[in-house]
């Protein structure tokens, strides 16, 4: 089994939960991001050309069955929410079919808003209890393999 990790616009936090976990249960961490970033670290690293949606091709295409995947992209977590073990979202919560169809709907209606001129709101400010919310989800899904 390993973590894959969305990591271009992953928090710090879960990242450093993750780093911490797939230790502790000595587990591969691979990190995928594109060229604008630089991470190093005592995990794998995987660096793909910078274009939309270069990492989530990326990802989909190294996921396996045994992979718990970690994004906040709800396009990528719909393309592989049956091809993994779990996709989890860096706020904790899993993906799954019960939920995904409404988080889907929610995003094409924000996107159809914003092209007709309106305005959404952003993303909530990130929180502490979002990291530990994540760490629990994860360490549940880990101690239960």
């Amino acid at each position: 089994m390993r973590i894959v990790i969305d990591a271009d616009a992953c928090p710090k936090g879960v990242k450093s939960i993750c780093i911490e976990l797939s230790k502790r249960y000595n587990l591969e961490l691979i990190m995928v991001v594109d060229t604008a970033h630089e991470l190093k670290g005592d995990f794998k690293v995987i660096q793909v050309e910078k274009g939309d949606d270069s990492v989530d091709l990326e990802i989909m295409k190294i996921s396996t069955k045994e992979d718990i995947v970690i994004t906040q992209d709800y396009g990528l977590a719909t393309i592989i929410l049956e091809k993994t073990h779990s996709v989890i979202h860096p706020n904790g919560f899993i993906y799954n079919k019960f939920n995904i169809d409404s988080l889907m709907f929610s995003r094409h209606m924000s996107a159809k808003i914003r092209a007709s001129g309106g305005r959404t709101k952003g993303p909530k400010k990130r929180k502490a209890n979002n990291d530990t919310e994540f760490r629990e989800t994860l360490l549940s899904l880990l101690q239960n393999l």
